[in-house]
């Protein structure tokens, strides 16, 4: 008696852990479902037929758990397969949660506020709190950043702490009043802060300096989208620009990655086009750097592109720094090719670093961020960069379509959220990834740089002379007939750019006397352009200071005399080419 009575003990005691085990499935269930058709990242059949799936799969189950398993070893087994796949449902609600809650972050990140911080600076070290500047000189920029200077000197004078101040005309004099003594502090917005350190006499100002007070406030940056109707069946263009700094992606900065990616989805081609970061342009605030648009916002580097290149853009990504070092280990490293002759010893960007060798190269995050950023060990500079960055992008979107991803889900959503925003919708996101899972389409990469020549000009933003390049009129014309091309349906190869060879060097020819100035800051004898490598001959190379005066071309008839001089009509002064004059002896 005492047994049965035991015996149905332990059958209610099971029937009771069944029931919960049941109800926590049911419940698992339903929330992933309800996830699923939410989140909507399935083609519509297959949503449907996962969703049947799970429920007759949960039921088989409940049925087995509670009444097909009369035996302890049955029970044993039914509670192992509920447990089981309970696991599953709650891993599945995690990961669509955790999906869902990074697609609400990348497409309302800060609302489209911008970050801008004001920075009281000084070199002096009795000058260490605000208050130590009480009726003292501080330096201010007069027209540069009026808001931003604004917005610290009313918040100096809230913490009852009052000042005089000096205008400069620019950053260079107001920095040199502050090394010269002229002040004792200057207000600076931090996002100059890379343009101070870019002038030789101040590349140490972060070292000589102390910041003594910051002000924070922000700014609207009104950047809507240009929809398309349908994004799988419709062709579009996305700039992704890439702030130069680390942290939070609301910090405004330069925008130190320009590249625009035309999307076809009918024909699978993919164009990436990159712009040269010091490009000179013409912005809503003067000519300037392309790259000083992104102190204005992401929406000012939009427009700026779009007038230069005639074309629309439909969305735009920000990036930083940190973004890219945190996507890039989240995927285990991506794998670029380097090709012959490009090797890298070392990374100008962070000397710690291993550089890369030829053939193929595995890179985590700081890595690859290094590779991206790299121009001083490359004879093209500022092109091989580009050339550089969409490698990486192209090899981080591979590695994101790969089934490989699925190891680490969970990390490459923490590194999306809060590392770039957009202003593309949850869901045209969604519709895109619903369309990759579908189609499964083979994409085609296509790229081009745009090109230019080296000079010295005055940007609007610093209002001082800075190294900037100087767009080539014929290679805007070529990226803009490649983007519409793609846009039309057609491929990127199809508008040929005569100076340029497949491998993306410049062809044999292109530097001639008439095309010399549009390419670089050196002029060629027509007879010495680039070599069958594509690198330039060193010993046949003028300098900037020496370049050739096209009106007084050497005449080779007239050669060395015996004296060693050149004719007197005609000699070549080393720093100004062909001039007239007797006195002078052919250049060493």
């Amino acid at each position: 008696m005492r047994k049965a009575r035991t015996s149905n003990t332990k059958s209610i005691a099971f029937r009771i852990f069944a029931g919960i085990i049941s109800l926590i499935l049911v419940v698992l269930l339903a929330g992933l479902i309800y996830q699923v058709f939410t989140l909507n990242l399935l083609p519509g059949n297959l949503t449907i037929s996962v969703s049947v799936l799970m429920c007759i799969l949960t039921l088989l189950f409940l049925v087995l758990l509670n009444f097909a398993s009369q035996r302890v070893w049955s029970r044993v087994i039914s509670v192992l397969l509920c447990i089981i796949l309970g696991a599953g449902y709650g891993l599945g609600n995690l990961y669509l949660y955790q999906t869902a809650q990074t697609l609400n972050s990348i497409t309302n990140s800060n609302e489209g506020k911008i970050k801008n911080t004001i920075s009281v600076i000084s070199k002096s070290a009795d000058i260490v709190e605000l208050k130590d500047l009480s009726g003292k000189n501080v330096g201010v920029l007069k027209t540069i950043d009026a808001q931003g200077t604004k917005e610290s000197q009313d918040d100096i004078a809230k913490q009852d702490v009052k000042i005089q101040t000096q205008s400069y005309d620019n950053l260079n004099a107001e920095v040199k009043a502050l090394y010269d003594g002229e002040v004792d502090a200057i207000i600076m917005n931090e996002v100059y802060r890379p343009n101070v350190e870019e002038i030789e006499e101040y590349t140490n100002f972060s070292n000589d300096t102390n910041v003594v007070y910051q002000t924070v406030y922000y700014t609207n940056d009104t950047n809507e989208a240009l929809v398309v109707d349908d994004i799988t069946q419709n062709p579009f263009t996305i700039l992704i620009s890439g702030n130069d700094t680390y942290g939070t992606i609301d910090e405004v900065s330069r925008s130190d990655v320009n590249m625009l990616v035309t999307v076809n989805p009918v024909t699978s081609t993919v164009l990436m086009v990159n712009i040269p970061r010091d490009y000179y342009v013409q912005t809503s605030v003067g000519m300037d750097k392309l790259t000083h648009t992104g102190m204005y916002g992401v929406e000012e580097t939009k427009t700026t592109i779009e007038n230069l290149l005639g074309i629309d853009i439909n969305y735009t990504f920000r990036v930083n720094f940190s973004s890219a070092e945190d996507i890039v280990n989240a995927l285990d490293g991506v794998d670029i090719y380097v090709e012959e002759g490009m090797a890298v010893e070392r990374f100008n960007a962070d000397w710690s670093l291993q550089g890369v060798t030829e053939g193929w190269n595995h890179l985590d995050g700081k890595r690859a961020l290094a590779y991206a950023r790299e121009r001083h060990a490359y004879v093209d500079g500022d092109i091989q960069r580009a050339k550089n960055q969409q490698q990486v992008l192209e090899a981080i979107i591979n590695k994101a379509a790969s089934s490989t991803i699925l190891t680490n889900y969970t990390q490459l959503l923490q590194s999306f959220s809060g590392a770039f925003d957009t202003n593309m919708s949850t869901d045209e996101i969604t519709t895109l990834i619903r369309y990759e899972l579908q189609a499964l389409p083979q994409w085609k990469f296509e790229n081009y740089v745009l090109r230019g020549y080296g000079d010295m000009a005055v940007c609007a933003s610093s209002n001082m002379e800075l190294s900037v390049v100087v767009p080539e009129d014929y290679s805007v014309q070529i990226a803009s007939q490649k983007i519409q091309t793609v846009l039309d349906g057609g491929s990127a190869d199809e508008v040929v750019d005569e100076y340029q060879t497949e491998s993306g060097g410049v062809a044999e020819g292109y530097i001639e006397q008439e095309n010399a100035e549009a390419y670089g800051q050196y002029y060629y004898d027509p007879n010495q352009y680039y070599d069958s490598s594509q690198t330039y001959d060193q010993s046949q190379t003028y300098d900037q200071s020496q370049t050739y005066d096209q009106s007084q071309t050497y005449d080779p008839s007239q050669v060395y005399d015996d004296s060693g001089v050149y004719d007197d009509s005609q000699y070549y002064d080393q720093s100004q080419g062909y001039t007239e004059g007797t006195d002078t002896t052919y250049g060493q």
